[in-house]
């Protein structure tokens, strides 16, 4: 199979040491999980299946094979529903896979990187941007040329070197 012809989920198979997730949204509510969404504006239980989604397994997978899955969110406060929802009950159940999470909270500062979209970085190498609609829907990933790389590495850096590790900032700011 050629890079190009690679599905998303293919890399998720494929990659060999690291995948980096880049999120800039605060709704992603109409990408799944839908179900677990309302459950918890509901003030609901987590449904069964929500807490082994198929993501559970990809993480943890990857992560006994010794690959690192991380992500850092951008956001500020206060938190949307949805942000309240895949922070609460997402992060913590993936972090339990072995997923990593930082957050680059702008309640207080400039944005350093406001012209980055979402994506997945795979290995340095393989660039997936995320295209989502106003609503939050996903509306499927491109993947990008090398000519890219240097810019979609540059966010991830200088996102990673501006964020905090995911329970700190919970500890301090988690509702």
């Amino acid at each position: 199979m050629t890079t190009s012809s690679k599905t998303l989920g293919d890399w998720f198979k494929d990659f060999g040491h690291e995948a980096f997730r880049l999120e800039t949204l605060d709704d992603y509510s109409k990408s799944g999980g839908v179900d677990a969404y309302r459950a918890f504006l509901a003030g609901e239980p987590q449904p069964e299946d929500y807490k082994t989604a198929g993501w559970i397994t990809t993480v943890g997978d990857a992560v006994q094979s010794g690959k690192r899955i991380y992500r850092v969110h951008i956001l500020s406060r206060p938190l949307t529903d949805y942000l309240r929802f895949e922070l609460s009950w997402g992060y913590r159940r993936n972090m339990a896979a072995g997923e990593e999470f930082f957050i680059l909270d702008t309640t207080t500062q400039e944005n350093p990187i406001p012209d980055a979209p979402d994506c997945w970085i795979f290995d340095e190498q393989v660039i997936g941007a995320m295209n989502y609609d106003d609503e939050g829907k996903y509306l499927g990933v491109e993947f990008l040329g090398e000519d890219q790389l240097s810019r979609f590495l540059a966010y991830r850096d200088t996102a990673m070197a501006q964020a905090v590790p995911f329970s700190e900032w919970w500890a301090k700011y988690g509702e």
